[in-house]
């Protein structure tokens, strides 16, 4: 039970610091952050919406707001994939990697402020590993 608490409340406390650090600083949600972050590590910075959603473990109708509201501030634009009439893109604009460098430097330092430094590096490997075989088993129940 310690364990369970602890975790919901760390988390629920370092997203709502996150949350706020960022809607000050960029005017974006950590989840909007997020895909800003996934477009830009993207070859040319654009990604399937479907992959997208995957590696943010989001629905895609969640996503798709996101990505409207991305759409909308000039940050994100869609594409089509070429012979593909379903697929869909999302490409990371001028505008979008201004923002993520914005964002970023805040973003990092509350990260290490919070969480990082706050560990020791064998809590921050112990948490790493449990939360990773976390992942790991959950989605092989997908699958």
């Amino acid at each position: 039970m310690r364990t369970w608490t602890a975790l919901l409340s760390g988390w629920a406390l370092l997203e709502r610091e996150v949350e706020q650090q960022l809607k000050r600083d960029a005017g974006l949600s950590h989840t909007q952050y997020e895909v800003l972050v996934r477009l830009a590590d993207a070859p040319d910075g654009t990604i399937r919406m479907t992959e997208l959603a995957a590696s943010l473990i989001n629905s895609k109708s969640r996503l798709s707001y996101q990505i409207d509201q991305l759409e909308k501030a000039g940050l994100v634009r869609r594409g089509t994939v070429p012979g593909d009439s379903r697929g869909v893109t999302a490409e990371l604009t001028t505008k979008g990697r201004r923002a993520l460098e914005e964002a970023a430097p805040g973003h990092v330092t509350l990260v290490r402020d919070l969480l990082i430094d706050v560990l020791t590096p064998a809590q921050r490997t112990a948490i790493a590993d449990g939360l990773a075989e976390v992942a790991d088993r959950i989605r092989a129940r997908l699958l």
